[in-house]
């Protein structure tokens, strides 16, 4: 089971925290989104579908984030968690810990934004297309 996000890069991504990643459906970014990868998400947390929640409110839920521009593909392994609500309407992020809020989608990620491949990181900062898919296991 899983779901689809579409984003865009943007010449502030750095992609430098080092416990979480995010996209958001804001159309702009600034320099101290370090987290960010992409904007102009064309959904948000609050669009997924139920069943796919549900699944992933299990500690026993394996969450894998893939993420692919520009010829580049990373992928970030994650775990669910019963607290997952996925209510934002407007990001989501990806968390190496297991702190927990609207917009979480994954909790003790093996990989947050600095952890990436400086290539797609830097495709990115150049406005590629960024499609991001979250399958649950």
């Amino acid at each position: 089971m899983e779901e689809v996000v579409h984003a865009h890069g943007h010449e502030h991504v750095a992609a430098e925290h080092a416990s979480t990643f995010e996209l958001t459906s804001d159309d702009y970014l600034t320099p101290a989104g370090d987290c960010i990868l992409g904007i102009e998400a064309d959904r948000t947390p609050a669009d997924f579908d139920r069943e796919f929640v549900t699944a992933c409110q299990s500690h026993d839920a394996t969450i894998v984030a893939t993420v692919e521009a520009a010829g580049h593909t990373e992928t970030v392994e994650g775990r669910g968690h019963p607290d997952l609500v996925f209510e934002n309407e407007r990001s989501l992020v990806g968390r190496t810990s297991d702190y927990v809020d609207d917009r979480t989608v994954m909790v003790g990620a093996d990989a947050a934004a600095a952890d990436l491949d400086r290539a797609l990181v830097a495709a990115l900062a150049e406005g590629a297309d960024l499609t991001l898919t979250l399958r649950v296991e």
